[in-house]
């Protein structure tokens, strides 16, 4: 049975709010480079960056950062070499963070790289992890059992998050 925890409208209301947020932290940026995580993560970080384009004067680049979730110590990818986002501002952005497996392994990637300032965001947070990793910006905090599980669907006409 599906528990739906965010409808489309609060998504998209949670969204903008990051969306804000992140236009409040970066308040002398030009640019902003919004990374998010292959898959889900990328689909929610297209979202924030045309909500901060219609919000704001930002530039906003986008970039894709792929993680091998089975091997997380296998490489991290970047859709845009590194020279385009070294000394400027990023946020990693996810849209679960579960463990946090994956977004510590994104941002040791991002660490390896001078960055003018660097934040996370993610649309739901569990507030369980493994990992000493927080999000800067979540749409929503949930304290879930570890059976639980958060499915996040951003693609159609009816996005949502739901518990299982």
């Amino acid at each position: 049975m599906k528990n739906i925890i965010l409808t489309k409208q609060e998504i998209e209301y949670k969204t903008r709010r990051i969306a804000y947020q992140i236009y409040e932290t970066f308040p002398d940026e030009t640019e902003v480079v919004l990374a998010g995580i292959a898959s889900n993560g990328y689909l929610f970080t297209k979202m924030l960056a045309a909500e901060l384009e219609r919000i704001s004067d930002i530039k906003v680049t986008l970039c894709e950062v792929t993680i091998n979730k089975a091997q997380p110590l296998d490489a991290v990818t970047t859709s845009l070499p590194a020279e385009e986002y070294t000394n400027k501002a990023l946020v990693l952005v996810d849209d679960v963070l579960n463990s946090g497996t994956t977004l510590i392994y994104g941002v040791k990637h991002f660490l390896e790289v001078p960055l003018k300032k660097f934040k996370t965001a993610v649309l739901v947070d569990r507030n369980h992890k493994q990992y000493p990793v927080k999000a800067d910006f979540k749409g929503l905090s949930l304290s879930t059992s570890m059976l639980e599980h958060i499915e996040v669907v951003l693609e159609g006409a009816e996005p949502y998050a739901c518990l299982n």
